[in-house]
This record gives C-alpha cells, structure tokens and sequence, in this order.
C-alpha cells in the first residue's frame, strides 16, 4: 500500500468520524475477512471516488491483517455492474459497498442472491436484511457555500455545475440558494447539468458557460477538480467538492466539501468482524464527523467567521435550512411558513427554490 499523504491521517485513523467508533476487537480471524468496494470513477479523480479510496485505506490500516480489501473502479451505473458485485461475492467478500446511487437496484438483486453476504449501497434508499445505505447531508455544506458566495459575489449571480437530476443534487442546489439569499434576497444561481457524475470536459465546459453568463462564483457537483481549475483560470472564486483541492487553486478555493468515509468504513467492518452488524439507514452530516468544511481561505476574515458561525449554527440544529415559507421557481409556496422539511421529503426532492434559474430535465 502506497503511503497516505494527507492532512490529519492519524487523527482520522484514530477517531474516525466523530461519533463514529468502531467496536472493539477481541482477536483477528484466522483469515483476513475479505471486504468489497465498487468505485463509479477512477480514485485519480480526486474527488468522490478518490475519497472514497481514501476511507477504504483507513479501514485496511485500522485494522490491518485481520482484513483484506479490494476496489473495482470505473464501473458505470448500467446493467454490467451487476456482474461486477456478483464477481466480488463469488470470491468470498462479506461485506461489499456500492460507492454510487445508480448501483441500488442491481445492488437489490444481487443480495437477493447472497443472503448471508452484506452489501451496503452509498447514498441509495432501498434495503434488505443484508443490504444497508448511507449517505452524508452534502446540502448542509452547500448552504455555508451559498452564504459565502452571497457575502463575496459582486453581481449576486452564482454558477453551479451540476451532475444528474436526483434528489441529491436538487438538494445541493436548493441549499446552496437559500444560503446565498440569507445574505443577499435578490441573488441568483444559474446552473448547467452535465448528465455525469464525472466527465473533466464536461465539467470544465458547463463551468466556462457558467462564467461567460455573468455567474462570477462557481460551484460543483460533480467529480473532478475541473470546474475549479476552470474558474482559477479565468481569476473566478470556486469551491472545491468531496475533497479538499486547494492544490488545484490555491488563490481561488474558497473552501470545499469534504465527505469523510473512513470513520463510516471503520465502523461497520468492525461491526461484521464483531458479528453485530446490521441493516440500517445511516445519513450523517456535520454533527457525525462524516461531513466536514475545508480550511476558508482567499475570503475576508469576517466571512470566513460568519462561515464557522453558520456550521456551528447547523450543527446545533439552530439552522435547519429547509424551513418554510419555502417557494418554488414560480413563485408558489411549497413548504408552508414554521415547517421543517422532513427526511422523507428530502430524500425525493425534485423543486427548485425561487432564484434558481433553469428546468430540471
């Protein structure tokens, strides 16, 4: 295994995610316990797949011989992924993570067809005795992302590069605008979806559109840290995604979300080499480690104050950010005034806020 050369490894490898400890280990199995990853890109993204490696590699040094695990990476969200998981729980892996929502279905049948081998899908909803999801509530960073975009924005019009239509990046743009408005009511987010989670041409483009339409703050939803060296290039802020990139823009990040697996990996591999896993559904955000801020840099200081005022604000349930009167692109209130949205309703999120420019397809 390669070294990890990344910023506070051994507190991450110590802890894991906050709140995230793993179950203790009486003794090693005789043989390793073989554990399963399925990556949708390849882990150079640097991005989700990459930090999702990232998690992979504590878990493997957390717990050293006592398991042994294998990634299968590029494995695009269509039929002949399937084959891909039943391969994995042929060869004896006991516990198998789908990093990515399109894997959920087929992730369905092929635990169908393995009953005693768990599989955990990452941001999917369906489950089963053996299958459990996880997520992270990315849309709690996105809205410190929109307050800073509506501190700094000089022409109040935000660009988001957005991947596919589902209900986690409706989410995320959602949010994003309601941060902003909280600082400026007459902002505005344009947004260009690129239908993939993770195509560097793409992306770069839709970011260039995005800045050549007046949008002089860019974010991302997606992959790579195209839209970031994109929006570097042309001397425009940005926000990096699921990973610290400030190596990719070191005077235009202004932060980025940063999706922390490991402490999650940690816990339920402990959990199956104590024989105490489970299904469940986990969604952890700010509160549960697994979501994290990137240092706030290239920012005045008093922004980036109002920024650590606004996670902390989230974090003690003070800001709870879908909270009505909530209205639509055309103006019709959807989420009465004193409501909170419920998980349930945000999990199939498919209305874009007021301010927000452009149809979803």
């Amino acid at each position: 295994m390669k070294t990890i050369k990344r910023r506070a490894f051994n507190t991450t490898l110590a802890l894991g995610a906050a709140g995230l400890a793993a179950p203790a280990i009486v003794r090693a199995a005789a043989r390793p316990v073989k554990i399963g990853f399925v990556y949708l890109g390849p882990i150079g993204d640097f991005g989700w797949t990459y930090q999702h490696n990232i998690g992979r590699m504590l878990a493997a040094k957390h717990f050293g011989k006592a398991i042994e695990t294998t990634y299968v990476a590029n494995v695009p969200e269509a039929p002949e992924c399937q084959s891909v998981f039943e391969d994995l729980a042929a060869k004896g892996n006991q516990l198998i993570f789908g990093t990515s929502f399109g894997y959920m279905n087929y992730m369905v049948k092929v635990a169908a067809q393995y009953p005693k081998i768990k599989f955990e899908s990452c941001t999917g909803y369906k489950r089963a005795a053996n299958l459990a999801t996880y997520d992270i509530r990315f849309y709690q960073g996105r809205y410190v992302q929109g307050v800073i975009a509506g501190k700094l924005s000089k022409t109040g019009v935000a660009g988001y590069v957005a991947s596919v239509p589902v209900p986690e990046v409706v989410q995320g743009m959602d949010a994003f605008m309601l941060g902003m408005q909280s600082v400026n009511p007459k902002a505005r987010l344009k947004f260009v979806m690129i239908d993939s989670w993770y195509d560097p041409g793409k992306e770069g483009d839709a970011a260039k559109a995005l800045i050549d339409q007046g949008c002089d703050i860019i974010t991302q939803h997606t992959d790579s840290p195209a839209p970031l060296q994109t929006a570097a290039a042309r001397h425009i802020k940005a926000f990096g995604e699921a990973t610290d990139m400030i190596k990719f823009a070191p005077k235009d990040q202004l932060t980025a979300i940063v999706n922390e697996w490991g402490g999650y990996y940690i816990k339920r591999i402990g959990e199956v080499l104590a024989g105490t896993w489970k299904s469940t559904n986990t969604w952890g955000g700010f509160n549960s480690g697994m979501l994290q801020m990137a240092p706030f840099r290239n920012m005045p200081a008093s922004t980036a104050a109002y920024a650590v005022k606004t996670v902390a604000d989230i974090k003690s349930g003070k800001n709870k950010i879908f909270v009505g009167p909530l209205t639509d692109q055309s103006g019709h209130i959807f989420l009465p005034a004193g409501q909170v949205m419920d998980d349930g309703t945000l999990s199939g999120l498919q209305t874009l806020v007021g301010g927000i420019q452009g149809k979803l397809a």
